[in-house]
C-alpha cells in the first residue's frame, strides 16, 4: 500500500474511533509560546515533551535547522502572527545537536537536484535572477553561534516588540538535554552552553 493511503486509513480509524478527544483545545497558545525548531525527525515528539508541552501550549514552527534565512519570509510571519493575533508572549528558537543543516554544502544540494532531473539551465536562471542559491541553502557551522543569529534576527525585526522575550536553545536530539544559549529575560545576557 502506497503511504498516502495508509495515512487515510489510519486516518479513517482515528477519527471513527474519536482519538482526537484527547487533543482538542483552542487556537491560542496555553503557555504563551512560539517555538521555531528544526524539523528534525528526532524532534517530532521528544521536543514537546523535553520540554513539558502538551497539545495546545504552542505555536510550533518546523524548518530545516531552526533558521530564519530572510527577514521577510513565511518564518518570520508566523513568528509576528503568533505575537499579534495568536496570543504568544515569547518566542523560543530551539536548534538540536548533530543537525543535516550543519555544514550543508549547497554545491552538493544543487548536484543531487541535477541528479534528480532539475536542469543546469534552471539553476543558471535562477542565480540569473538574482537568486543567490549558495547563501539560500547554506546550513552552519557552529550550531549555537546558528541559535544566536537567528534570535538576534527575531529580536531586530521592526515588527517585533521590545516586550518579548526571545530565548535560544540546543536540544540534544537522544537525550532531549535542553542548553540555553541566550536568556531572553532581563538584560538578555547570553549564557555559555552547558558541557
Amino acid at each position: 500500500m502506497d503511504r498516502l493511503n495508509t495515512l487515510l486509513e489510519h486516518n479513517r480509524a482515528f477519527v471513527e474511533s474519536r482519538e482526537y478527544e484527547q487533543y482538542k483545545t483552542d487556537k491560542f497558545p496555553g503557555k504563551g509560546l512560539a517555538i521555531l525548531a528544526c524539523m528534525d525527525a528526532r524532534l517530532v515528539e521528544l521536543l514537546p515533551k523535553a520540554m513539558g508541552l502538551k497539545n495546545g501550549d504552542a505555536k510550533l514552527i518546523k524548518n530545516a535547522g531552526a533558521l530564519i534565512t530572510h527577514p521577510w519570509g513565511s518564518v518570520m510571519r508566523s513568528l509576528i502572527v503568533a505575537v499579534y493575533e495568536l496570543r504568544a508572549e515569547e518566542i523560543c528558537v530551539v536548534a538540536h545537536r548533530d543537525c543535516g543543516m550543519r555544514a550543508i554544502d549547497p554545491n552538493t544540494i544543487l548536484a543531487s537536484a541535477q541528479e534528480r532531473g532539475i536542469s543546469e539551465d534552471t539553476i543558471a536562471t535562477l542565480r540569473a535572477a538574482g537568486i543567490d542559491l549558495d547563501t539560500w541553502l547554506k546550513g552552519f557551522d557552529n550550531v549555537s553561534d546558528s541559535v544566536r543569529h537567528t534570535v538576534q534576527t527575531i529580536r531586530n525585526h521592526p515588527l517585533i516588540p521590545k516586550d518579548v522575550p526571545v530565548h535560544g536553545m540546543v536540544i540534544h536530539p537522544s537525550t532531549g538535554r535542553l542548553e540555553v544559549i541566550v536568556n531572553g529575560y532581563g538584560d538578555a545576557e547570553e549564557v555559555a552552553p552547558a558541557a
